[in-house]
């Protein structure tokens, strides 16, 4: 069967048609319109053009940056944010005449790393995008579990754990409250420490404008940079390992940005050790295997083998 996904994004949105294997037989993307109808319009235009191009229908999954109500059947919480307010999948199902199946896009990228990705098998899997923002999603038996809000894997928006007094009420996140865990361990966070620590020193060094930046000075043994990065792995650990007390799973995959940083990962697992109850942790961390693919991946495998 064929399974086409689709990654609705605030600029971009993609289709990639999915044999059963896992193998890709067609991938296009178009500028997402910036209104409600435009973006249906775009995506049953990709859909319709793909099925043609192959020969044969599929089934559509579509990955938002938000999350379609339980309760209201509306999309909620969009960066996308004329999709909010709209049945999204039932729209779409009635254009395409088919069941549509709607979830997070982070839900999706670790629905992608559970299926065939750099988790697979593994029956409890933990997907983290840090990047710009931060957000994470969870799979079991390679199945979204959005929870009976539709809000599971936010903990990005969980207070960072064991914050010491220099953490505390420091940072005020997009949701409204203060010192989320996003706030601190995306790259977003990461750059704003730094660049904090920069000007407490009084340097006329340039401001980093990227966590790339910031790792070209960890690598020269900048005193500033370094500091910065043992700040940021400390956090990270504090923060995974929050999950790992809760909810144990059998492997965390990294994606975004901060993702691409090598140096994360031989640090990690001595960290936390450090902070998961009982000072044992051998829970592996990854990073991803289709990069930037996996969310439109993992949506396409919203329906699963």
């Amino acid at each position: 069967m064929m399974r086409m996904g689709v990654d609705l994004g605030g600029t971009k949105i993609e289709l990639v048609a999915l044999s059963d294997e896992g193998n890709e037989l067609f991938r296009k993307r178009v500028t997402t319109p910036r209104d409600y109808q435009g973006t249906l319009a775009a995506v049953v235009n990709l859909v319709k053009e793909a099925e043609a191009t192959l020969g044969e229908q599929g089934t559509v999954g579509v990955g938002i940056p938000g999350v379609v109500s339980p309760y209201s059947g509306l999309v909620k919480n969009a960066n996308s944010t004329w999709i909010n307010g709209h049945p999204l999948d039932v729209d779409l199902g009635e254009l395409l005449q088919r069941e549509v199946r709607v979830a997070n896009d982070a839900n999706c990228f670790a629905v992608s790393e559970a299926v065939d990705g750099a988790a697979a098998g593994a029956s409890v899997v933990f997907g983290v995008i840090i990047g710009t923002g931060c957000g994470a999603g969870v799979a079991i038996n390679g199945k979204v579990h959005g929870g009976g809000n539709g809000i599971g894997g936010e903990w990005g928006h969980n207070p960072l754990p064991w914050m010491t007094k220099e953490e505390f009420n420091t940072t005020r996140c997009f949701c409204g409250n203060p010192d989320c865990i996003e706030t601190f361990i995306s790259g977003t966070g990461f750059v704003r420490d730094y660049n904090a620590a920069l000007t407490a020193a009084g340097t006329v060094r340039t401001a980093a404008k990227s966590g790339a930046d910031i790792m070209l000075l960890v690598d020269e043994g900048n005193a500033i940079a370094v500091a910065a990065f043992d700040r940021y792995m400390d956090r990270l650990a504090r923060s995974l390992a929050h999950v790992i007390n809760m909810l144990d799973p059998d492997a965390i995959v990294l994606g975004g940005g901060m993702s691409n940083v090598a140096a994360i990962y031989p640090r990690l697992p001595a960290l936390l050790a450090h902070y998961v109850v009982g000072r044992e942790c051998h829970t592996p961390v990854v990073q991803n295997l289709y990069g930037c693919s996996s969310g439109v991946r993992g949506a396409a495998w919203l329906w699963e083998k």
